[in-house]
């Protein structure tokens, strides 16, 4: 099977899950944000479900390759620093006004309409216009 096609397969897959474990309801992820008020305890149990593997699967690949070639992602840099909690605050805040990030945003587009097409071209725009303003502030920090 080519990686195209095992790419497409499991974009299916992701985004089927996403629509299943409620992370594309965007009142869900807002009601798991609202710790103040009417708490939704219920996403802890897809965010763990996604932590869990991923931090076995960081075990069990050091010094291993892919099956179909390749390598793995470098494990990410444990730095604290600006651009962390910048980066961290920016998803914060647009996942709970919005109540969607990167993943159930692009499964989404096949049903949520018009307002996750905006959602998600606002995203696209934050994506392109990241490394020009993090160069910017880079440079005014130096």
């Amino acid at each position: 099977m080519s990686r195209n096609i095992f790419a497409f397969i499991a974009g299916g897959i992701f985004g089927a899950e996403l629509l299943l474990s409620g992370m594309t309801d965007t009142a869900k992820v807002q009601g798991w944000l609202d710790i103040f008020g009417a708490w939704d305890p219920t996403l802890a149990f897809v965010m763990g479900g996604a932590i869990i593997p991923m931090a076995i699967a960081w075990r069990l690949t050091d010094g291993r390759a892919p099956v179909l070639g390749g390598q793995f992602p470098a494990k990410p840099d444990a730095k604290f620093d600006r651009n962390l909690v910048l980066g961290s605050v920016l998803f914060g805040v647009g996942w709970g006004l919005a109540g969607l990030c990167p993943g159930p945003a692009i499964a989404s587009l096949a049903f949520g309409g018009w307002p996750h097409i905006l959602f998600f071209a606002a995203m696209l725009a934050g994506m392109l216009a990241t490394p020009r303003i993090r160069s910017r502030l880079d440079s005014l920090a130096t």
